[in-house]
């Protein structure tokens, strides 16, 4: 395997035209060997038939759930996971993370964003070395290291990833370190679009990735706010 774009990936999901959707995507970007499963006794089979090399996978299937089917691969396989599922509620987020997944993406979703992360976790995965000198900046906000190489933050105490839209954001933000990033430049690098229908939620995805950078959230001290205008990545001299 010489690039990314020969990964094998398994999409395991009930709902048969999001799978073909999602495998539409994927041959769009390249991505040739693309192979789908209907329930969790299909994606045992194809399973050990392909060892793939990467899982997509949903949590509610007809014959179990994606949690279970994800500790069954795990009993033979490191093969990444990433999670494509309907249900967002934190507490399913966590847990599938927590089990050792490595994204969760919920639908509906952005094929950019799907990508993405696809993208991150494969590059991370089988791929650690490739592109060195074209690699992404690793950066410190006091005593948190930002690696944005791999799309983690770590502290002192834990490891976070970064979400696609927190990469976004915070690579555009980085981009320009010192100066402000006005509200539409932000939303247009998230979402292809300007602030129309995305300010309040580019609000959100700033306060979360606020609670993975800074000591204190709640008194940000790297990611400001411009009020009126937009945010400010400030790094320590």
């Amino acid at each position: 395997m010489n690039d990314i774009k020969d990964c094998k990936i398994l999409i395991v999901d009930d709902e048969l035209s999001l799978s073909e959707m999602v495998k539409d995507i994927m041959l769009k970007e390249g991505f040739h060997e693309i192979f789908t499963a209907s329930s969790c006794h299909e994606a045992i089979t194809q399973f050990k038939k392909l060892t793939p090399h990467i899982v997509i996978l949903d949590i509610m299937l007809p014959d179990g759930d994606g949690f279970s089917l994800m500790q069954k691969f795990r009993e033979t396989s490191m093969v990444p996971i990433l999670f494509l599922s309907a249900k967002d509620q934190d507490e399913d987020r966590l847990l599938g993370l927590g089990l050792g997944a490595d994204d969760y993406i919920t639908k509906p979703f952005l094929p950019r964003e799907l990508i993405l992360r696809l993208s991150i976790i494969l590059k991370r995965t089988y791929f650690p070395l490739v592109g060195q000198a074209n690699k992404k900046p690793t950066f410190s906000l006091g005593n948190t290291i930002v690696d944005m190489n791999s799309g983690t933050v770590k502290t002192q105490s834990e490891e976070l990833t970064l979400t696609a839209k927190e990469y976004v954001l915070l690579d555009k933000l980085y981009t320009n370190k010192g100066n402000i990033v006005t509200i539409d430049a932000l939303c247009k690098a998230a979402w292809g679009d300007d602030l129309f229908r995305y300010e309040n939620t580019l609000m959100v995805h700033i306060r979360r990735l606020r609670a993975k950078i800074e000591p204190d959230p709640s008194h940000p001290k790297y990611l400001l706010t411009v009020r009126g205008l937009g945010y400010k990545l400030v790094l320590e001299a």
